[in-house]
């Protein structure tokens, strides 16, 4: 059986292709079910720069099925979507996976947010019982390998985010930002590392609206900002400098209609828009219009490339550490495949066990304990060595040195030279 990895990221698709792909927490489940005659294990990773499957398939032909199916679900024509795939198998999967637990294959080189990201779509696969023995061990492997790699190297010293990043570059357009108004869309890990940077930067006020009320109260309730709901965005958006949106919406929630008005109410006092979702948040054509800097995830790759210096020299190291662990987990496959065997050795071995224990306990009843644990000794000796004897006695006088050569590392055997 083969591990496989499908999927398009920030590195082989543009946004425009990204957001057609992207699964919405709402239809992962579905998705998940709807996948599940097409591959023995799999669970997929939908995050704002990437949409993965990964999966085990017996066949070739399925990981073609796959394909397909990921075209369908999303109505797309396979044609063209397929420029955009990428495709990984067996030691290159194993290594992309770890890549991306480790944040090496992030946007942000080495940052922290995709692990969690990578635990939850463990943990739904799970619930949906699509994951089995290789999935869940090669994701359980990642985890710890991104956990030795933040321990044991800087990778994650400096705050190098596309949250940092998009209030970085809200820094070039007002310098400061202490008279300035910002309005957060969105209420996950991503919005709540804009409002620390945010908060840390002296921002004026922070609004933050979302389609639950009370989960926007508590991201704005540190820094004393004001939750509304996405109904109420068309009445504050005058009020906001800055604008920085990630949700998991479906459609776009602020048009250009919408910012057309509230630039009016402004008397055309600029506005900064970062649109970090996939799907997008802002409508494109926002970006149109003067008087509004529009940003996407794409976009803020030349400001994240000078706050990554620090990190290359860890990455490297990282990778290093990523290698051998991959080879640590292809020795566990590889020792799957023979696990029949090694289960048959030592059931074997415990029966001789238990057949010379059995008879030892009875001559207990009528003979010394000395010379009990004499016969248990001798013949649990004689009966566990027999069969390899045998085998070595018969390639000695047959020649084989290449099995008396491999008994010899099987049995930790040392020359008496």
């Amino acid at each position: 059986m083969s591990i496989f990895v499908v999927g398009v990221n920030h590195r082989t698709a543009p946004v425009a292709i990204r957001e057609q792909v992207a699964f919405s927490p709402e239809r992962l489940l579905e998705a998940l079910h709807a996948a599940k005659p097409l591959a023995q294990e799999h669970l997929i990773l939908s995050t704002c720069n990437r949409t993965e499957l990964y999966a085990t398939c017996h066949e070739p032909e399925q990981l073609e099925q796959l394909i397909s199916w990921l075209a369908r679900f999303h109505n797309l024509p396979q044609h063209k979507l397929q420029p955009y795939l990428f495709v990984y198998q067996e030691e290159q999967a194993i290594q992309h996976a770890m890549r991306v637990a480790c944040g090496l294959d992030s946007l942000v080189l080495g940052e922290p947010q995709i692990l969690g990201q990578l635990k939850t779509a463990l943990q739904t696969a799970t619930e949906a019982q699509t994951t089995g023995h290789q999935l869940t061990h090669l994701m359980q492997h990642a985890f710890n390998t991104a956990k030795k790699v933040r321990t044991q190297t800087s990778i994650g010293a400096n705050p190098v985010s596309v949250a940092f990043a998009a209030v970085s570059l809200s820094k070039q357009i007002f310098s400061q930002l202490e008279k300035q108004t910002a309005l957060l869309v969105g209420a996950g890990e991503t919005i709540e590392l804009v409002g620390r940077h945010l908060n840390a930067n002296k921002i004026g006020h922070i609004i933050v609206a979302n389609r639950n009320v009370e989960r926007a109260r508590k991201v704005a309730e540190p820094y004393h900002g004001l939750a509304i709901g996405l109904p109420d965005i068309a009445d504050y958006l005058p009020k906001a400098d800055i604008v920085i949106s990630s949700t998991a919406a479906p459609l776009p929630i602020i048009g250009k209609g919408m910012v057309e008005r509230a630039l009016k109410v402004r008397k055309h006092r600029p506005m900064f828009m970062v649109d970090i979702a996939v799907p997008r948040d802002i409508e494109p054509e926002v970006g149109q219009l003067d008087d509004v800097y529009l940003y996407t995830v794409d976009d803020l790759q030349s400001v994240i490339e000078e706050n990554l210096q620090s990190r290359r020299a860890a990455a490297e190291q990282a990778e290093s550490m990523v290698l051998d662990e991959v080879e640590s987990f292809m020795g566990w496959l590889r020792a799957q495949e023979h696990r029949d065997t090694i289960r048959q050795f030592r059931q074997q071995n415990e029966a001789i066990r238990d057949e010379v224990l059995a008879r030892a306990q009875k001559m207990l009843q009528h003979k010394e304990a000395a010379e009990v644990l004499e016969f248990l000794a001798n013949t649990l000796t004689n009966k566990l060595t027999h069969a390899p004897i045998q085998s070595m006695n018969q390639a000695a006088q047959s020649g084989n040195d290449v099995l008396l050569a491999n008994a010899k590392t099987l049995f930790n055997l040392i020359d008496e030279a």
